[in-house]
């Protein structure tokens, strides 16, 4: 896929390029200026290297993809307001997966996240997303709230899963980009059906 192709935000005064690692210092002072996410999930301030671990970030070992996609959306004076991490065509063609959906506190409250998640579910969906999938924290209840109206729907629920210094039940979520239903899903990711017991490693996701 072409780098240029990337959600169109030009409504919202907003441009939308790929981040790399030259832009480390940006992502990092917008994770440290963003830090309620961090305290939430992580139980802790965004650690130094945090920008450098998410734009490396990697998969669990044998985990299948297409691309790994780091957006930032950017305002008029260059600034960044929002970043996404997106795994396209996880472990199934046609599943994307939201790994990290970030916007920044002072825009928060405005409509701006809804805006900027549905021109991601539109562009994933013209790239070929039949489903996006996400994983929240139990304890994270405004995400919670922000995908459930988003349209996400519950899938299963793992255990034990930690993320930073603490240890979390997550929520494993998805929307249907194409008339579908969970049935559908479950045949496409065997690995989020209930009976699953496979070891699971997941990038959460925030509002």
């Amino acid at each position: 896929m072409s780098q240029t192709v990337l959600p169109q935000v030009a409504s919202m005064a907003l441009t939308a390029r790929e981040m790399a690692l030259a832009d480390e210092p940006v992502l990092q002072r917008f994770f440290i200026a963003n830090p309620d996410y961090f305290q939430v999930v992580h139980g802790c301030e965004p650690q130094p290297d945090e920008a450098r671990s998410e734009i490396l970030d990697t998969l669990p070992a044998g985990w299948s993809f297409t691309r790994k996609w780091k957006i930032g959306f950017f305002d008029g004076r260059g600034e960044l307001v929002a970043f996404a991490s997106v795994v396209s065509d996880l472990l199934a063609a046609g599943v994307w997966h939201i790994g990290l959906f970030m916007v920044d506190s002072t825009r928060q409250g405005n409509g701006v996240a809804r805006q900027l998640h549905r021109e991601l579910e539109t562009w994933a969906g013209r790239q070929g997303a039949c489903w996006l999938r996400l994983v929240v924290v139990q304890d994270n209840l405004r995400a919670q709230g922000f995908w459930r109206g988003c349209g996400y729907v519950l899938v299963r629920t793992r255990d034990d899963i930690e993320l930073g210094r603490l240890r979390h039940r997550v929520l494993i979520m998805v929307k249907a980009l194409v008339p579908a239903d969970l049935s559908d899903y479950l045949e496409r990711m065997p690995h989020d059906r209930v009976e699953s017991a496979a070891p699971s490693s997941h990038p959460v996701c925030h509002e």
